[in-house]
């Protein structure tokens, strides 16, 4: 595997740094840079890789580069990187939302290889759904790397076009704050029938985390596993007859289709 830097020591950049170093990657071909001694001594101290407060040390060790800054650092620190090192070999990868191909290559100078990912926060637990979407300058050899790096942390499905990242954005990207707030909700009702914060929470977390198991053990639809639970009648058919009278599946309609339009909004203010 080449050398791969991580430009950015937040969440997302140490869950891939996890997933690769359990997946056998050596540490010393990872390093990562980032303005904080504390956050980059303490991911070289737990996993072995090499750490520098500098940009530009990090992109010239390495073959491979994961922007793992905020979207609207992410010009910035690429023309940093193009006006003091040869990028032209380089491969950028972004896990940042609102970034597009063309604004990377932009700052870059030129149509170098970027490849775009949206991965989310379940990747921190090797749980993750991943979109990723290559520039037509990504090799294939570069295109397998970006498959094992997001692999590490979960699942991923490639991307035909740059316009659908943002549509993964509404459905995996912000899709677990969307399962939260269902599950925060149920929570608080379970309180307020009189169970203790703990039981309240282990109800709700195992009834949620054997639903999505259901889902992922059963080659069946969604909507026969939920008529599978529903007896004609009875309680749980009371319960989403008052879900579908709030219009539920409108309302998650609704949802979805704000987040894709924020993320179109976030890529042409950047």
């Amino acid at each position: 595997m080449s050398k791969v830097a991580f430009i950015g020591a937040g969440n997302m950049n140490r869950a891939i740094i996890i997933g690769l170093i359990d997946n056998g990657v050596s540490p010393s071909d990872v390093i990562v840079s980032n303005p904080s001694p504390a956050k980059r001594e303490a991911l070289a101290s737990e996993f072995g890789i090499e750490q520098t407060a500098s940009n530009i040390e990090a992109a010239s060790f390495a073959d491979t580069i994961i922007l793992g800054v905020k979207p609207h650092l992410i010009a910035d620190v690429c023309r940093e990187l193009a006006e003091q090192i040869d990028v032209s070999t380089k491969c950028f990868i972004s896990v940042a939302a609102g970034c597009t191909v063309a604004q990377i290559q932009t700052a870059l100078g030129d149509k170098y290889p970027v490849i775009r990912t949206m991965p989310n926060t379940p990747s921190q637990l090797g749980l993750g759904m991943t979109g990723i979407y290559p520039s037509p300058e990504v090799s294939e050899e570069q295109k397998q790397l970006a498959d094992k790096l997001m692999a590490a942390v979960g699942k991923v499905t490639w991307l035909e076009t740059e316009a659908d990242i943002d549509k993964i954005i509404a459905v995996s990207g912000s899709g677990p704050a969307y399962f939260f707030l269902f599950m925060e909700a149920m929570e608080q009702q379970a309180l307020a029938l009189g169970f203790s914060a703990q039981a309240a929470r282990e109800l709700v977390q195992q009834t949620a985390l054997g639903a999505a198991h259901m889902v992922k053990e059963n080659d069946i639809a969604i909507s026969q596993l939920r008529e599978n639970v529903t007896s004609k009648g009875g309680t749980t058919q009371a319960a989403l007859n008052a879900f579908y009278q709030g219009e539920l599946p409108q309302l998650v309609t609704k949802a979805m289709n704000s987040a894709l339009h924020r993320a179109r909004e976030m890529a042409q203010n950047n």
